[in-house]
C-alpha cells in the first residue's frame, strides 16, 4: 500500500486574542502560501482549525504556527490524509469558536473548564471499575456512528442546545465524577465548563478528545468510527480488525452501516447513514427524519467543530 504525502491537523488554543483580524489575515497569507486546504476559525476567544497539505507544508505550518508565544503548548493532532478532504481553504473571523451561543451565561475556558484527563487515564478509569460518567458532548448524527459503550449521549442537534444537557444529567449527584468527551476536545473547553457552573464538581475532559483515544486503543472502549467535519465523513484505525464493532445503521432500512452520505436537500446538508443497498439506482436522496432548514439554524453559516 502506498502510503500519503498528505496530513491532516486538527488543533484549538482558548486564548486572549485582542487582534483577531490581524491573525486571521496572518493566517491565511501562511496557509495559502504554503497550499493547505481546510477551515481556520479566529475569534477573540483563541483559534480552532483543521487543515490538509503535504507532510512538508504542514510541518512547516506547524513551525510557523507554534512561534507565536499565545499558542505555546498547543495540542496538534495529526492524522493521514487523501489529498482531497476539504475543497477549499476558508479562514473567518467569527465571534465564537463554538458557536454555544450562551450569552451571559457564557464561560471562558481560562477561567473555568474541567481537568484534562489524559487517554492513558480514562483507559485506566474504564478498565479498573471505576464508577463515573461519560458524558458525550457532540452532535446527534456524530453519535450514530460511534461513541463510548456505557456513554450518556446528548444527542444535540447543534451547539445551541448546551442548557438542555443539563437536564438530561438530573440524574448524576452533583459530586460524581464526569468525563467529557468530543471529537478533538474544542466542544469540552466550554462544555465541561459549563457542568461546574452548573453545580457539578467533579468534571474531567479528555485531552485531545476521542481522536486521540481511538489512536491509543484503536476498537477497544469506542465503539465504530468517528465522524470527521471533512470529506472523509468517518474515519478509524485498524479498520480490518476482527474485534471492530459496526454500531451506525441505516436511516432507512435499519441495517448495520457506516456509510455517512449529505442530504440532497439543498438547505438541509444533514449527513445521515444510508447503506449502499438502499442508495443502488438513486440520484438523489433525503432525510427520511425530515429534512431541516440549516440557513435558519445557522444563520452565521456552519462553524468548524471537533
Amino acid at each position: 500500500m502506498v502510503e500519503s504525502n498528505f496530513t491532516i491537523i486538527l488543533f484549538y488554543k482558548y486564548v486572549q486574542i485582542e487582534n483577531p483580524e490581524q491573525l486571521r489575515d496572518k493566517q491565511r497569507a501562511l496557509t495559502q502560501k504554503l497550499g493547505l486546504k481546510g477551515r481556520v476559525i479566529v475569534a477573540t476567544e483563541g483559534i480552532n482549525a483543521t487543515l490538509e497539505g503535504t507532510e512538508e507544508n504542514i510541518e512547516e505550518y506547524i513551525r510557523e504556527f507554534l512561534k507565536d508565544p499565545r499558542f505555546e503548548g498547543t495540542h496538534i493532532k495529526k492524522s493521514a490524509g487523501t489529498g482531497n478532504a476539504f475543497p477549499k481553504l476558508s479562514v473567518k473571523f467569527r465571534s465564537e469558536l463554538v458557536a454555544y451561543r450562551l450569552g451571559e451565561d457564557d464561560v471562558k475556558p481560562w477561567n473555568l473548564t474541567g481537568q484534562y484527563l489524559q487517554a492513558e487515564e480514562l483507559h485506566d478509569w474504564i478498565h479498573s471499575g471505576k464508577k463515573f460518567y461519560i458524558v458525550d458532548f457532540r452532535n446527534d448524527f456524530e453519535q450514530q456512528v460511534g461513541f463510548f459503550e456505557g456513554s450518556i449521549l446528548t444527542k444535540m442537534e447543534h451547539s445551541q442546545d448546551l442548557p438542555k444537557v443539563i437536564s438530561k444529567l438530573k440524574h448524576i449527584p452533583e459530586d460524581a465524577t464526569i468525563v467529557t468527551v468530543c471529537t478533538g476536545g474544542v466542544r469540552c473547553e466550554k462544555g465541561s465548563g459549563y457542568l461546574l457552573k452548573h453545580g457539578f464538581k467533579n468534571v474531567y475532559q479528555l485531552h485531545g478528545g476521542i481522536v486521540t483515544y481511538m489512536e491509543k486503543y484503536p476498537n477497544e472502549d469506542f465503539k465504530g468510527v468517528l465522524y470527521t467535519f471533512d470529506n472523509r465523513l468517518v474515519m478509524g484505525f485498524n479498520l480490518e480488525d476482527p474485534k471492530r464493532e459496526i454500531v451506525g445503521k441505516c436511516a432507512k432500512c435499519g441495517r448495520p452501516s457506516e456509510n455517512m452520505i449529505n442530504c440532497t436537500d439543498h438547505f438541509c446538508h444533514r449527513h445521515f447513514i444510508a447503506c449502499l443497498d438502499c442508495l443502488k439506482g438513486q440520484n438523489s436522496i433525503f432525510c427520511p427524519m425530515g429534512c431541516r432548514d440549516y440557513s435558519q439554524e445557522h444563520p452565521e453559516s456552519l462553524t468548524l467543530t471537533h
